[in-house]
């Protein structure tokens, strides 16, 4: 697909009978392992790039795209797409399938583990992606960490995930996973997604999460490796007030109650309610 973006492609979108045909032509059966749930919804797929808010001329890059119903959806729009499959099979498709579906369209496929890649062929400006269930977080937070070029985009996750992903401080489902997408920028509910658009039906629901990057980030990797650290603590024993949950990585109660107060942060606090901003103070705190 050597086409330049910049315009709305020609592109024909994955149906139901499609997807079915493609996996009995590779021979392929969904795994939970690798959290295969593929969309057959084509208004499903038009919802996530609206959402996504993008543009012809966008150079998004998709996570685990499989069979590529989210991938013609991008393409659709005039996306260049840069598609990160860990399928080898999946991943020799693709293009095959581009190349009868959207043949003017702009796509590159890169044949690898999401959770390792640390270099893509171009930079994105967009992260669009249904992300498998079991590793949905620490890929999410992979790409932010690495691609700084992302400024947006919006992921499909299990409901649970994703309201985690957008809880703020105070809330019941605020936890570590809140706190470090948080570092990245402002997090949101973007949509709700029927569990009839999948094949095969998962037993889970799932949401929209939308993000927009804020800055480059908080701080120097330093900081952000440190603030996460302290964050786990946290978390880890979320039931303890912060002076006793945080005397593991700051030393004993009476030296993170030190701490915690030079950062104006309360020691009988709780984890649940500290902003990102709080655990960075804290972190600043220790330095």
């Amino acid at each position: 697909m050597s086409e330049q973006p910049g315009r709305p492609a020609s592109v024909a979108l994955l149906g139901p009978a499609e997807v079915r045909d493609l996996a009995a032509m590779l021979d392929l059966t969904p795994t939970k392992k690798l959290g295969q749930n593929f969309v057959i919804d084509a208004n499903t797929v038009r919802k996530i790039v609206r959402a996504a808010r993008v543009e012809a001329g966008d150079v998004v890059v998709e996570i685990g795209p499989g069979l590529g119903s989210l991938t013609f959806g991008l393409l659709e729009a005039g996306a260049a797409v840069v598609a990160v499959e860990i399928d080898r099979r999946l991943a020799a498709q693709l293009p095959l399938t581009a190349a009868q579906l959207a043949p003017e369209a702009s796509l590159t496929v890169v044949h690898d583990d999401a959770l390792r890649v640390l270099e893509l062929p171009s930079e994105p400006s967009r992260l669009v992606a249904n992300l498998p269930y079991n590793v949905s977080v620490p890929v999410l937070l992979h790409f932010l960490e690495h691609f700084p070029s992302i400024r947006s985009g919006v992921v499909m996750v299990q409901a649970e995930v994703g309201h985690r992903l957008a809880a703020a401080p105070g809330s019941k489902v605020y936890g570590s996973p809140s706190v470090k997408a948080a570092w990245y920028g402002d997090w949101r509910i973007a949509g709700q997604v029927s569990r009839q658009v999948f094949w095969p039906v998962p037993n889970v629901d799932s949401v929209l999460v939308g993000f927009d990057r804020v800055g480059s980030g908080l701080d120097s990797e330093e900081l952000r490796v440190r603030t996460f650290e302290i964050v786990d603590a946290a978390f880890g024993q979320r039931r303890k007030m912060l002076r006793q949950a945080l005397s593991t990585v700051l030393g004993d109660s009476q030296e993170a109650t030190r701490i915690l107060t030079a950062a104006g942060v309360d020691p009988m606090a709780r984890g649940e309610q500290l902003t990102v901003h709080d655990f960075l103070a804290v972190a600043r705190a220790t330095s």
